[in-house]
């Protein structure tokens, strides 16, 4: 199709800002990005749709469009929705390459765009195949009366006599066709997902192709707004090791399109036919996600409330306000559990939070309901390295304490874990920790302390993927996160204070001359060794601690007030 026929479609809101002489151009697919450097993802043709999330300021657009205009892509087209305009900056180094610039109005989605491209492309290289993708996007786009991606997948069995299914990064099934017997075993899933995960990691390009027996799955993955498509027939391979850390934001959330049969043999529309139904599928995707906007910000909500300190009335408000969006029809106030998640690197990169998040939301889904509304109900929120779910649990009753109801921690792990660890690759982790239920506000802070115990007792053992409950904690762990607030802050403040505020006047080290002390079981010796300091000058430090407290450090309660309250602090 042509970039002319883009412009007289009034549906795509478009407005030419540049490069009227170039509008007899071929566009030969689209791409969706705000990476500062996207030409890895492109093969040529393109028209690149972007938010500006990669423009920091006016020097930025320069070499961005000389980085399309080097990939050879027929245009770009620039929302509106998060500057108000398109920068003139971003104007004039397209008017400098002869790259011709859309200005897309905020009231249009870039799913609109995607859609019509795919749409007409395909019409032009598939005939009479893309009436089938045409059918398929009338269905998905017609809201939950349509059937989402079950519908397409019926579809590709009864016009082109396929079997195909949609599944999660973990091996679960989001979509699958009706009459599709046997169904995909849980093994068997298990299996194509870490296939999926360890090809993508590898940089093998898709399709790939899996034998498992006797049949043969082919694996297309499907991509999210925002994120490298998947790479077209003849096209650069664009998803190798050095795709590096885009790779590893987006492997542990990526769906993935499974085919019964070989596509390495399929003629090149067919393989067309099968990538624009990916896109296709990806906007259920980006709709699914859209869908947890609420949840995130209500767990966020409640998280910052609990990790500020907040008074349990105000908590407890935000909680009811929850309740009806997790748990609808829920007449009692539900219990909760906290669960804590985290990625690693091996590289050390701490900005994992939002890969935690998107991985934690798929573990929480119940896989025996039917239906995102019914089975995705966990709120979940995201730091710089940690994820936390907020989990609700129905009531038990009073004779019951929940300790052992909701979340187990090794459960969450029993079908998940061979997928992971594929996409970990050898140089991830990821690590959980799971609370037992609390039945009121006044607890949760409790729980997320626990939560975040645990997974550390989980960090602390080998393997890829591990995970750990709170009856695996010991005593006094156990009974820390508990403690209420104002107790916790008069008892520290009682033994500590004096310590520190004689540590800011005169730099004496006070407090981890303790927590050394401590340590080494009360060892002179060994402590003196571990500080670097003269035997002596412990006991100096020792004795001022004693004289500023109070207490007595040879004496086992003085030291067990002392250990409690520097866990505490």
């Amino acid at each position: 199709m042509r970039l002319r026929a883009l412009l007289d479609t009034d549906a795509l809101g478009l407005k030419l800002l540049g490069g009227e002489d170039e509008l007899d151009r071929t566009v030969r697919g689209v791409m969706t990005t705000d990476l500062r450097d996207p030409s890895r993802y492109l093969s040529g043709g393109e028209l690149v749709l972007t938010g500006l999330a990669w423009r920091r300021d006016a020097a930025d657009s320069e070499p961005f469009v000389r980085l399309l205009v080097q990939a050879q892509v027929a245009a770009l087209a620039a929302g509106e929705a998060e500057l108000g305009s398109v920068p003139e900056d971003l104007v004039v180094a397209c008017a400098r390459h002869r790259l011709p610039l859309f200005a897309v109005h905020e009231s249009v989605a870039f799913a609109t765009i995607t859609e019509h491209v795919v749409r007409q492309v395909s019409g032009e290289r598939a005939g009479d195949l893309a009436a089938v993708v045409d059918r398929h996007r009338r269905m998905m786009t017609s809201g939950p009366a349509g059937g989402g991606p079950d519908v397409v997948l019926d579809l590709l069995g009864s016009d082109l006599d396929l079997r195909a299914w949609v599944l999660s990064p973990t091996g679960r099934q989001v979509a699958g066709p009706k009459d599709a017997e046997p169904a995909l075993s849980a093994e068997v899933r298990a299996k194509l997902a870490a296939e999926h995960l360890a090809a993508t990691r590898t940089g093998r390009r898709a399709p790939h192709r899996v034998p498992l027996g006797s049949t043969t799955y082919s694996l297309f993955p499907v991509r999210g707004r925002g994120q490298p498509p998947v790479t077209p027939p003849g096209a650069r391979a664009s998803q190798g090791a050095g795709a590096g850390r885009d790779v590893r934001e987006t492997v542990l959330s990526d769906w993935l399109l499974v085919v019964e049969a070989d596509a390495g043999d399929w003629a090149e529309e067919r393989l067309d036919l099968l990538y624009g139904v990916t896109q296709l599928i990806a906007v259920e995707r980006d709709r699914r996600d859209a869908a947890r906007t609420v949840r995130r910000r209500l767990a966020h909500e409640v998280l910052e409330l609990v990790q500020t300190g907040a008074a349990p009335a105000e908590i407890a408000a935000r909680l009811r306000v929850a309740a009806p969006v997790l748990l609808p029809g829920l007449g009692a106030a539900p219990h909760w559990q906290v669960v804590v998640a985290r990625v690693e690197w091996e590289d050390g990169d701490e900005q994992t939070g939002r890969v935690a998040q998107t991985l934690l939301e798929e573990m929480l889904v119940d896989p025996h309901a039917t239906g995102p509304e019914q089975s995705d109900r966990i709120a979940v929120a995201h730091t710089g390295e940690e994820a936390v779910a907020l989990v609700p649990l129905p009531a038990v009753s009073s004779e019951h304490d929940g300790s052992e109801a909701g979340v187990l921690a090794e459960t969450l792990l029993e079908s998940v874990r061979e997928p992971l660890s594929a996409g970990l690759d050898g140089d991830g982790r990821v690590t959980l920790g799971v609370s037992a239920a609390v039945h009121s506000a006044e607890g949760l802070r409790g729980a997320l302390e626990e939560a975040r115990h645990a997974r550390r007792v989980a960090a602390a053992r080998p393997g890829r993927v591990c995970a750990a409950g709170h009856q695996e904690l010991a005593s006094h762990v156990l009974l820390l996160p508990f403690v209420p607030d104002d107790v916790r802050r008069a008892f520290t403040a009682r033994l500590l204070d004096p310590l520190r505020d004689y540590d800011r006047r005169h730099r004496a080290e006070l407090i981890p001359t303790l927590e050394a002390f401590l340590d080494s079981d009360g060892s002179w010796t060994r402590c003196a060794n571990r500080l670097h300091l003269h035997v002596n000058t412990l006991r100096y430090r020792v004795g001022r601690i004693e004289q500023l407290t109070g207490r007595d450090l040879s004496r086992l309660e003085d030291k067990l007030d002392f250990f409690l309250a520097l866990r505490m602090s």
